[in-house]
C-alpha cells in the first residue's frame, strides 16, 4: 500500500509506540492526525513539535479523540469521519494485570472498553467510508499477549486475543473490497507502558520473560514495512516470535513453562 500522501490516524498518538508510529508515518511523507483526549495538553503540543523536527516539513496535526467511553467516542466522530482517512491505526491502549480477584473492576471494564469496545467501536464507524471508496487499512496493535497467556495478564490477554480475533474476522469480511486489515503482534517496546510490568506483575513472577524489548523506532519501522507490503500479520522476531509460536502450537508446554516463573504467594 502506498503510505505517501495516506491521510493516517493514529490512536493514542502522543506518546510510546503511537509517537514513533506518527513520525514513521509522516517521515513517509503521510498526512498524519494523532488522537488524543487533549489536543491543547502540554505533552500533545510536545510530540507534534517532536514528530514535525523528525520529518521537515511533516503535516502532523492533534484531533480530540477520547477512547474512554461510547459517548465521548461518538462526540469525536463527525470530526474524524470529515477526514477520509487511508490508514486507521487503533494504538491506544491501557494496561492492567495482577490476579484476577485484586484488579479492581473499574480497571477492567476502562482497559476492555479502550484496548477492545473503544477499538471495534472506532473501526465500525471509519469502515464505511474506506469501502465506499475502496481503499484503506486497519491496523490494529494486538500485543503478543494476544496469543502468550501469561498469569497475571488474564483481562490484558483478553482484551488483546479479541483484537486477534476481530482483525482476523475483518480481514475475510474485506478481501476483494480493497480494504485489508494489519494484526501487530507486538512484542516488548521500551515505552511506559512496558516499564508498569514491574510494577503490576513483578512480585509474583520472574520477568527474566519480559526481557530483550525493542526501541519503537526499530518496530515502527517494521509497520511501515508491512503496511507497505500488504502484509495482514506483523509478528515479533527472535525469541519472541519462538515464543508465540509455542503459546500457539504447544500451549499446555507453553502453561507448564510459564507457571514454573510464577507464584500466588509472591517470589
Amino acid at each position: 500500500m502506498k503510505i505517501e500522501g495516506a491521510r493516517v490516524l493514529v490512536t493514542g498518538g502522543n506518546r510510546g509506540i503511537g509517537l514513533s508510529l506518527a513520525k514513521a508515518f509522516a517521515a513517509e511523507g503521510a498526512r498524519v492526525w494523532i488522537g488524543v483526549r487533549n489536543p491543547d495538553a502540554q505533552d500533545v503540543v510536545l510530540a507534534l513539535s517532536e514528530i514535525r523536527e523528525s520529518a521537515k516539513g511533516a503535516a502532523v496535526e492533534a484531533i480530540r479523540l477520547d477512547m474512554a467511553s461510547r459517548e465521548k467516542i461518538e462526540f469525536a466522530l463527525p470530526a474524524i469521519l470529515k477526514l477520509e482517512l487511508d490508514i486507521l491505526v487503533n494504538n491506544a491502549g491501557q494496561l492492567t494485570g495482577g490476579l484476577l480477584e485484586e484488579q479492581t473492576l473499574d480497571d477492567i471494564y476502562q482497559m476492555f472498553q479502550v484496548n477492545l469496545v473503544g477499538l471495534t467501536h472506532l473501526t465500525h464507524s471509519v469502515l464505511p467510508g474506506m469501502l465506499l471508496r475502496k481503499r484503506g487499512k486497519i491496523v490494529n496493535n494486538a500485543s503478543v499477549s494476544g496469543i502468550m497467556n501469561f498469569p497475571l495478564a488474564s483481562t490484558y490477554s483478553a482484551a488483546k486475543s479479541g483484537v486477534v480475533a476481530l482483525t482476523a474476522c475483518l480481514a475475510n469480511e474485506l478481501r476483494g473490497s480493497g480494504v485489508s486489515t494489519l494484526t501487530m503482534i507486538t512484542p516488548g517496546v521500551k515505552t511506559r507502558m512496558f516499564d508498569e510490568i514491574k510494577v503490576r506483575y513483578g512480585d509474583k513472577m520472574d520477568l527474566s520473560l519480559f526481557e530483550g524489548s525493542v526501541e519503537p523506532a526499530v518496530w515502527s519501522r517494521e509497520v511501515i514495512d508491512a503496511i507497505r507490503d500488504d502484509r495482514d500479520m506483523l509478528m515479533p522476531g527472535g525469541a519472541t516470535r519462538a515464543g508465540v509460536f509455542f503459546a500457539r502450537h504447544l500451549p499446555r508446554l507453553f502453561g507448564a513453562a510459564v507457571a514454573s516463573k510464577f507464584s500466588r504467594t509472591g517470589i
